[in-house]
């Protein structure tokens, strides 16, 4: 059993191991797609072909869709050369039951996968010419947080930024420039709808996205290579939408155990990539059961019925009220507690943090009673219901195979949306007192403890890559382990930029109390497990 198209025509050997493969035709779907493109997704990582790809296959199965995705890179080219190409853009989907059975089944919606850059001309072209079609209904995106951010800590424009704003949409190089040079062809063929649609984990990610290209475009039509109608064409809802959206599912690195149960029913396209840029990636993806997937329904060129694959339409107020109790309160702030403290403990499964009692109780308290004080009930999904299966069912879940070194990556764009928000929150709020809080922190002090790079024994410890990883490290290059005085006022810097954590923390009594928790977990070996174990 191998990943190609040819293979899957055996039906008989699939289903003896268990593995459903596709009940349409995927050459017509192919065939269908480029001739009449509907959505094209930028981001071909593990979150793509584990959760939105698995969208389009059961409307494809369902009988409720003809066409499929088109898929485009542009961070990561080596994905699509090793992951996407010899597999003829096929996955093999491992849903994994907490009691450790195996769901799989093969996902063929992807009908083209593409380099989306502009070092690639024909796949360029080809992303233009299908920009320029008037069937595309949507342009969705799981890039990362970072991957909409245009300037630096700094505050000025990063240098992709710099050439793009200068050399105009012909050879963009940013994914901002390239999203709006994209629907500026768009545009010029007779101004068509699209609905631009974020499905990363950045709070108002419509806002977001559409801030970004908005200030791209402000820029090209300032500098004359562009319509200045274009933005009118942006700014119009009627033409171009910019829907907010919640997605949750975890979709950690593909697991050698799984490599191995995969072989051993008979499945041979397992080889897990680690690509120049540390994607870890292969042709299957292995994820969680839980999913969900909430979107403002504002679709300009109409759009497929996602309901009937369980995706939760609804208004942009309650997707906000649902992004927050995600993002800022009920998992992602747990998800980055435990990332930061189990890369410091020498915890490599999430699920084995959730066995240690300190940790456990750390996400309840910044969940139950930090995190839930600040959350609307969006009616949609229950709050109380939402964070307990995330704490009792889904973090424990030993069969997920994620580490907290994966999670613990690019923590400095994250702590805006998963601790910022709430801080703020508190801190403009007539009924709460942001000086009460203790373990959000409990847990920014055990990140700017993880920064050092030496673990809890005292040993040196891999930090997982951050765009801010030097300047960080710039503040506390003085700090020495086991040296309290060292400390001084190096964490000023960081504590006190309102990028990072929405406001200055020493505005409030949050500056001097990471900073005490900080020196308390940084003056001797152990010291981490003793302050857990301290206000814990």
């Amino acid at each position: 059993m191998k990943l190609n198209k040819n293979a899957i025509k055996d039906c008989s050997m699939w289903n003896e191991a268990n593995i459903a493969i596709p009940g349409y035709d995927i050459d017509e779907m192919v065939s269908k797609t480029k001739k009449n493109p509907t959505w094209v997704h930028f981001g071909a990582g593990n979150i793509f072909k584990g959760f939105i790809a698995p969208l389009q296959d059961k409307l494809l199965g369902l009988k409720k869709a003809e066409t499929g995705l088109i898929v485009a890179e542009t961070y990561d080219v080596e994905i699509i050369d090793k992951l996407y190409t010899p597999y003829d853009n096929l996955s093999l989907l491992v849903l994994m039951n907490p009691d450790g059975s195996l769901n799989n089944s093969v996902i063929g919606s992807i009908a083209e996968s593409l380099v989306g850059d502009t070092s690639r001309l024909n796949d360029w072209q080809r992303l233009k010419q299908i920009f320029e079609e008037p069937s595309l209904q949507i342009v969705s995106l799981t890039i990362t947080e970072k991957g909409y951010a245009l300037a630096g800590a700094s505050g000025d424009y990063l240098n992709d930024v710099k050439h793009d704003i200068e050399n105009g949409p012909k050879l963009p190089k940013h994914i901002m420039s390239k999203i709006a040079s994209l629907v500026y062809s768009r545009y010029l063929k007779g101004e068509l709808p699209i609905a631009l649609v974020s499905m990363d984990n950045c709070s108002k990610n419509g806002e977001v996205l559409q801030n970004s290209i908005r200030t791209i475009a402000q820029n090209w039509v300032k500098n004359g290579f562009v319509d200045d109608k274009f933005l009118d064409y942006l700014n119009n809802g009627n033409k171009v939408s910019f829907p907010w959206t919640m997605i949750d599912k975890i979709t950690p690195r593909p697991s050698d155990k799984i490599k191995t149960r995969l072989s051993e029913i008979g499945f041979e396209s397992t080889d897990i990539v680690c690509t120049d840029k540390n994607t870890f990636i292969a042709p299957f993806v292995n994820a969680e059961i839980s999913q969900y997937l909430v979107i403002e329904d504002h679709f300009p060129n109409g759009r497929m019925p996602l309901e009937s694959a369980g995706v939760l339409f609804t208004d942009r107020q309650t997707v906000n009220m649902v992004e927050k109790m995600k993002v800022g309160a009920c998992l992602n702030p747990l998800h980055t507690a435990l990332a930061v403290f189990g890369c410091l403990l020498g915890y490599h499964s999430i699920a084995d943090e959730m066995k240690n009692p300190h940790l456990r109780k750390l996400v309840e308290k910044i969940g139950y009673d930090e995190g839930l004080p600040v959350v609307a009930n969006p009616e949609i999904l229950d709050p109380n219901d939402f964070i307990k299966e995330v704490i009792e069912v889904r973090f424990p879940n030993k069969y997920i195979p994620d580490t907290p070194q994966r999670i613990a990556t690019d923590t400095s764009q994250k702590i805006p949306v998963r601790f910022g928000e709430t801080i703020k929150t508190y801190a403009t709020s007539d009924q709460l007192d942001v000086n009460s809080l203790k373990y959000i922190p409990l847990a920014i002090a055990g990140w700017l403890r993880y920064l050092i790079g030496i673990d809890d024994n005292g040993e040196i410890m891999e930090l997982s890559p951050d765009p801010m990883m030097n300047e960080l490290k710039s503040h506390i290059a003085g700090i020495q382990f086991a040296d309290m005085a060292s400390v001084g006022d190096r964490l000023k810097p960081i504590l006190s930029n309102e990028k990072i954590f929405g406001i200055d923390l020493y505005l409030t009594e949050l500056g001097k109390k990471v900073e005490g928790y900080f020196k308390e977990m940084v003056c001797e070996k152990h010291a981490v497990k003793k302050v857990l174990e301290k206000y814990l």
